[in-house]
């Protein structure tokens, strides 16, 4: 099997790729409500003490066996276990990840669906001046129409095929060097923006009053939950990034980088959407309801509202295809590799497979809603595909995975290696060592047991 990776033409370009591929639609809609609702500025403490000791030592994890592999996540684990004389059976973690990736994108470009079909409607005028039933009906009809949703779903996945087909530097790095840069500039000036027009002392003691009453064991485990489904470990795409990775690059630091500009998204989103909402007397319900219902009504009433509510909706669309683009990683390189593709070839093969299974879940909200596949299992009732889906791989395939990587990274993995990667000589190695040994592993499956047993 030979090496065709190629690597990042500079560290910024793996920074803005990285960033990109955990910027994502959690940021924007679930992290500022989780944060509002469990405690204000206690909660935001605990997300952040979260992702400093359970996410990034897995995240540092994950580049570290990639970096070291040089192959896409299966054949690098399997390289790296022979390295340490470890079994190559634990090569199927990195399969279950490429099985994950591929479902994750199937359904998730339902949601980029969502997205691109709002920058139109917004921008359109559809949405100015219209009540909170038209807004609704706006949304239920989108979702009624299995060639409408099936159309804005497939462009989105399209398009991240697009990218992906044009390789690491002419694609993947080209696109983020654009994206990324323009999201934050678009998230600065909506903050700007709901400044302005929104109530922004209300959002501001919304989202940073520390409300320590309100901190118990749920409001603990939801803030590692957000944490780890924020920065998206788990499913192996960031170990895939790290394969291109040069060995001149400090993972320590990148990985602080990664989780510094990926908490900063996730506070300034919240301060561009809560002024709106609080502003007039919404219910800051986090998920779809609030960006394709609440957010829509409230920006068709505000002054300059038609203008900045299709800029949300761009932004809301670059945070999901910098996502969706990384999800596609693991995938194209495994299969490159394992069938000699061309990446052209990997990424429609890949794409593929997610569009036909996407089709499963665009017709759950129409065609097969009532069709619930596993409902003879307590487990899986009411569950449509979409639903199915989403729950395997984020409630069970993904913090599993997440705990085998610290196991095989903390325990398998004799210190030459880790420390070799990993600056071995400094105090943040031995801490590295400790956090992804035991702290995180533990925290995690603290949030895997609360997930199953809701």
């Amino acid at each position: 099997m030979s090496q065709s990776h190629e690597q990042w033409s500079s560290k910024v370009g793996f920074i803005m790729a990285a960033v990109g591929s955990a910027v994502g639609l959690a940021n924007i809609w679930r992290f500022p409500y989780a944060a509002g609702s469990n405690g204000g500025g206690a909660f935001v403490f605990i997300y952040i003490a979260a992702i400093l000791c359970v996410v990034m030592p897995i995240l540092m994890a994950e580049l570290l066996v990639g970096r070291r592999g040089q192959l896409s996540p299966p054949n690098a684990i399997a390289a790296v276990a022979k390295e340490a004389g470890a079994s190559p059976h634990w090569r199927w973690m990195g399969l279950v990840g490429v099985i994950a990736a591929i479902l994750i994108f199937s359904f998730y470009s339902v949601v980029g669906g969502w997205t691109l079909a709002y920058v139109f409607k917004a921008g359109s005028g559809e949405l100015v001046n219209a009540n909170l039933e038209s807004i609704q009906g706006t949304f239920d009809g989108l979702n009624a129409s299995a060639g409408g949703l099936f159309t804005w779903a497939s462009c989105f996945l399209l398009l991240t095929v697009f990218v992906s087909a044009r390789g690491i530097k002419a694609g993947i790095e080209k696109a983020v060097r654009i994206l990324m840069p323009m999201l934050f500039v678009m998230l600065l000036g909506m903050v700007a923006y709901a400044a302005v027009a929104g109530d922004f002392a209300a959002a501001w003691t919304f989202l940073f009053t520390p409300d320590f009453s309100k901190v118990n064991s749920d409001v603990v485990l939801d803030a590692i939950g957000q944490a780890f489904f924020s920065i998206g470990v788990g499913i192996t795409n960031l170990m895939a990034y790290g394969s291109y990775l040069d060995r001149k690059t400090s993972i320590p630091r990148s990985s602080a980088t990664i989780i510094a500009a990926d908490t900063l998204v996730a506070l300034l989103a919240g301060l561009a959407i809560f002024p709106i909402i609080f502003a007039y007397g919404m219910d800051p319900s986090g998920g779809p309801g609030l960006v394709f219902m609440a957010l829509p009504y409230a920006f068709g009433q505000m002054p300059g509202g038609f203008f900045f509510g299709a800029l949300f909706f761009v932004l809301l669309f670059f945070a999901a295809l910098t996502s969706a683009i990384s999800m596609m990683e693991c995938s194209v390189a495994y299969l490159r590799e394992k069938l000699d593709l061309t990446r052209r070839n990997a990424a429609l093969l890949s794409g593929g497979i997610s569009w036909a299974l996407g089709l499963l879940s665009v017709l759950s909200f129409n065609h097969l809603s009532d069709f619930h596949p596993l409902g003879m299992f307590s487990l899986f009732e009411n569950r449509t595909f979409f639903d199915l889906i989403d729950y395997v791989t984020s409630t069970l395939i993904m913090p599993l995975s997440s705990i085998f990587v610290a196991v095989f990274a903390g325990w398998v993995l004799p210190k030459v290696i880790t420390a070799d990667e990993l600056d071995g000589d400094s105090v943040g190695y031995r801490l590295w060592h400790f956090l992804v040994r035991y702290v995180a592993p533990l925290g995690l499956g603290a949030v895997f047991f609360s997930l199953v047993t809701a």
